[in-house]
């Protein structure tokens, strides 16, 4: 993938783990909130990833 693919898969992913947090929190479903939270730290992985291809013109 492409710097801007994954910067948008980050974004998603940040977005959705959000929610499932949020979701996880006012429901007390512990599962939800984690889950949420592991999903947050994968789209910041991504985001970090398509910064260093973005940086190395997309060659690795």
């Amino acid at each position: 993938m492409g710097e801007f693919t994954d910067k948008v898969a980050a974004a998603a992913n940040k977005v959705v783990g959000n929610v499932k947090e949020a979701i996880g929190e006012h429901t007390d479903n512990e599962r939800l909130q984690a889950e949420g939270e592991a999903q947050q730290v994968k789209g910041t992985g991504q985001d970090v990833k398509g910064s260093v291809k973005g940086a190395l013109g997309d060659k690795i």
